[in-house]
């Protein structure tokens, strides 16, 4: 089963290589935003096979934590693509 673990960590680093491409080199400014939320979605997969690798739970904290941020930056890359602000100032 560790083979597996290490194979699958190779994969999913190999991906995030060609994500970090795609956010550099994106075309558009939606293809960064997508790469950039799957960029949060290959660290949480790799904090976590690397946690199965080395058998403990302490990783699990880290990946809600970073999970948490990489939706809360996705959605507000989406609303700022939407409607060109973050915060809205005025109240209606």
């Amino acid at each position: 089963m560790m083979m597996f673990y290490w194979i699958a960590l190779m994969v999913v680093s190999f991906s995030f290589a060609g994500l970090l491409f795609r956010l550099v080199k994106g075309p558009t400014v939606a293809d960064r935003v997508v790469a950039l939320d799957s960029i949060g979605v290959s660290l949480v997969s790799i904090v976590a096979l690397l946690s199965l690798i080395i058998e403990t739970e302490f990783f699990l904290e880290v990946i809600l934590l970073m999970s948490i941020l990489s939706f809360i930056g996705t959605a507000a890359f989406a609303k700022f693509l939407e409607r060109g602000e973050i915060f809205d100032r005025d109240p209606r």
